[in-house]
């Protein structure tokens, strides 16, 4: 029993030191240097938090032409090891630049040289190329010996040398060859020393006789952390500029206005989080693991599908080459056919040629047939013979080959085709299409309208997703309502939510996948569900001085003769009527919202509702009210002697002209059709491009806000105890036009008088 419990003791440790073999082997990879790609040799930290050997970092200086900023040689100890006198053979000596490299780059403008002064020009700016981020990262005027040692890099160094023994063991830097083990090392001459070459050179009664011994190293590191700047110890780190920096560094004004906190408060805060993530990361390697297994499955997945694409290209590459084969042969049977036939019709006119010569067959025929004396024979027999000499006689007189040897008619042009071929290429997803902002709103439904950029690869077809941005957020990721495969550059969302925030995105779709969603784009639907209604021209409308359009949604004012006779009694003052016209639609009960555009050229229109009794009984005979132009009180409904009119008014408009909006001082705007308005501070505002109304009839409360950005502009009470109707009136030139709603248009039902009909 014994036995067998000291056998699996044994077999837990030796398992445990493999674990701890194999995750320094795996670490090793941290540990190499980018540059020489051996383990570090006091690393350095570069701005970009990278690290690299002292030594590669001023050979990589050297081969991008600085010369003198390797760091400051007095800063470092000096050591027994590299002294001249003592300095072993067998170490290899640096290769000092050429004289020729020297003048070469002291004239290209690094460095002094005679006739330049020091300080004359700005500081040299030293940029060195980092091997690990492939990025130029600044120096400073110091270059090298501005930079920190990383001592916890290089104790984690010795540390894996020590506990996988690389590189055997340490020799005596002061030996003649062949050297002996080094059994010491001194920390102040920076060197490792058999026991004789310690004792030579750390004779007694001198100073060097108080250094302490250390183990052997091959990396000597100081004491503490120095500033490169000052030679003093760090005890301070700037968060502003993320450096550790010593006293003096803080009251310089490099760091004024910087955060700076005590070395041991960052040491805390950086250690607990590196704590924190290191434990999160060993907590959850199934995680990772499962992760891993994830990836190789992409890995193969990747391999399997790019066999597929190579084989899917080289299949249409074959099948293009196939089509191109087969209209060779085509092409090449039809210049082979085209070829014969004039061959065939060029052999018979030479042989008809042939013919014609002296003893040929044609002419030996008529000289025979020439001496026939019978005349009527000869008759006979000549006359077909002279068609043919005839024919013949006449070719010979317009010669011409009967067919021709070009084939011009037969050349390609295939330079279309030849740049078709050039610019094959893989087709790419389409690019973010572009939401077209003028032409998308919100009414009684969502209208989105969006285009492709210029040179974007088409799209088959799109997706349209959307979501509400007023409800509570709820647990986990993002919610999108989805549209799949919307054809053409439009969506119509149906049936939205009153007074909501909706965001929309838009993103296309080909062959290659779905492309990048477009910017995201904030609609705000109505207050109220949205009122269809149409202009009716049967009450109160003038026919001489309003015209509405045929689809009865834009009504325009046309000044007649009334604005005229105005015009010539500029001196005594002059009546203008007021024109009015209601829409076809009697709100009777719930919230209701339409919209409407008014011109901003228009000279004086005023846009609500009110009572349709109560508007039916001022068309009956509408006085003529004072011309607005002459009277400073007029222009708006909000006067101030309506407020103390406890009852509600039959009546709320907002008043618009010449492009502005004209505000009363009072929050109701209650004053009668054909009235005068009392004085009033009032104030303008800019006309948007559309106003909108909503109206709340069980509150008896009517809302004019900005129908683009919904902001409210004046609110009104009103009388509701009958049917409420839209109302548009003009006094003088003006246009407006109701908005078209976005869905398809329901069945209008209409009350007019009391009653309600269905048209």
């Amino acid at each position: 029993m014994a036995e067998g419990e000291d056998m699996q003791t044994f077999t837990s440790i030796m398992d445990a030191l493999v674990r701890i073999s194999t995750s320094m082997k795996n670490m090793e990879k941290e540990l190499l240097c980018p540059v020489c790609q051996e383990m570090y040799k006091q690393p350095l930290v570069l701005p970009c938090t990278h690290n690299v050997c002292q030594a590669c970092a001023r050979e990589v200086l050297g081969q991008q032409g600085y010369i003198g900023h390797g760091g400051d040689p007095s800063s470092e100890p000096t050591s027994p090891a590299s002294t001249p006198s003592t300095r072993s053979p067998r170490l290899s000596r640096r290769t000092l630049p050429k004289p020729d490299r020297l003048d070469r780059l002291l004239k290209s403008g690094f460095g002094t040289y005679p006739g330049r002064k020091r300080g004359t020009l700005h500081p040299q700016v030293i940029m060195f190329p980092c091997p690990a981020c492939q990025g130029d990262v600044e120096l400073g005027e110091r270059g090298l010996a501005g930079l920190f040692r990383n001592l916890t890099l290089e104790r984690v160094v010795e540390r894996y040398r020590q506990s996988v023994s690389v590189g055997g063991a340490i020799l005596c830097q002061l030996c003649k060859p062949p050297p002996l083990e080094a059994t010491k090392g001194c920390t102040e001459c920076r060197a490792t020393f058999c026991n004789e070459c310690f004792k030579l050179f750390h004779p007694w009664g001198t100073q060097k006789a108080q250094h302490e011994p250390t183990l052997p190293t091959l990396s000597f590191r100081p004491k503490g952390l120095m500033c490169p700047d000052h030679k003093e110890e760090v005890t301070h780190y700037c968060k502003t500029c993320q450096r550790l920096v010593c006293q003096l560094c803080r009251v310089r004004r490099t760091h004024s206005g910087h955060k700076i906190t005590p070395v041991l408060s960052a040491y805390q805060a950086l250690k607990d989080k590196l704590t924190k993530s290191l434990t999160y990361i060993l907590g959850n390697q199934d995680t990772v693991q499962t992760q891993i297994c994830e990836l190789e499955e992409t890995v193969r997945h990747t391999e399997v599908s790019g066999q597929q694409a190579k084989e899917e290209v080289s299949q249409l590459v074959r099948g293009l080459g196939a089509v191109l084969e087969e209209k060779r042969a085509s092409l090449l049977q039809a210049i082979e056919e085209c070829q014969q036939e004039r061959l065939a019709r060029l052999s018979a006119q030479i042989q008809e040629h042939r013919s014609l010569l002296d003893g040929s067959g044609l002419v030996g025929y008529a000289q025979e047939v020439l001496k026939e004396t019978d005349q009527p024979c000869f008759v006979q027999a000549a006359k077909q013979l002279h068609n043919r000499i005839a024919r013949a006689t006449e070719a010979l007189q317009t010669f011409r080959p009967a067919a021709s040897s070009s084939f011009r008619h037969c050349q390609l042009d295939v330079g279309r085709e030849m740049k078709l071929l050039t610019e094959l290429n893989f087709l790419r997803v389409p690019e973010a299409p572009v939401i077209d902002t003028q032409r998308t709103f919100a009414y009684d439904q969502i209208f989105l309208c969006w285009r492709l950029p210029p040179h974007s690869p088409p799209a088959w077809h799109y997706t349209v997703e959307f979501r509400r941005t007023d409800v509570p957020a709820q647990p986990g990721p993002t919610r999108w309502q989805r549209r799949e495969e919307v054809r053409g550059t439009s969506a119509l969302l149906e049936n939205p939510d009153t007074g909501s925030v909706y965001v929309l995105r838009v993103r296309g779709c080909n062959k290659a996948g779905y492309g990048e969603y477009s910017e995201d784009v904030h609609l705000h639907t109505p207050p109220a569900p949205v009122l269809h209604f149409f202009l009716d021209g049967r009450w109160g409308a003038s026919r001489e001085r309003l015209a509405i359009s045929k689809d009865q949604r834009a009504v325009r004012s046309v000044p007649g003769l009334p604005l005229l006779l105005a015009a010539e009694r500029l001196l005594t003052g002059c009546h203008l009527s007021v024109d009015v016209v209601l829409g076809d639609v009697a709100v009777t009960q719930g919230r209701s919202y339409w919209a409407c555009a008014v011109d901003p050229a228009s000279y004086l229109v005023k846009v609500g509702v009110g009572l349709e009794s109560k508007l039916q009984e001022s068309f009956q005979g509408a006085p003529d009210v004072i011309s607005p132009r002459y009277d400073p009180d007029s222009g708006h409904d909000s006067g101030a002697e309506d407020a103390t009119v406890e009852a509600s008014p039959p009546f709320a408009f907002l008043t618009i002209g010449m492009g502005k909006i004209l505000l009363g001082s009072g929050a109701s705007s209650n004053a009668g059709l054909t009235g005068r308005d009392g004085p009033a501070a009032s104030c303008t505002v800019p006309l948007p491009p559309r106003l909108g109304i909503c109206l709340d009839y069980e509150r008896g409360r009517v809302s004019f806000l900005d129908a683009v950005s919904f902001r409210g502009l004046l609110e009104c009470p009103l009388d509701c105890s009958g049917p409420v109707c839209p109302a548009f009136c003009f006094i003088g030139g003006g246009a407006v036009q109701l908005q078209e709603p976005v869905g398809t248009k329901p069945e209008r039902k209409v009350t007019i008088g009391g009653f309600a009909k269905l048209d």
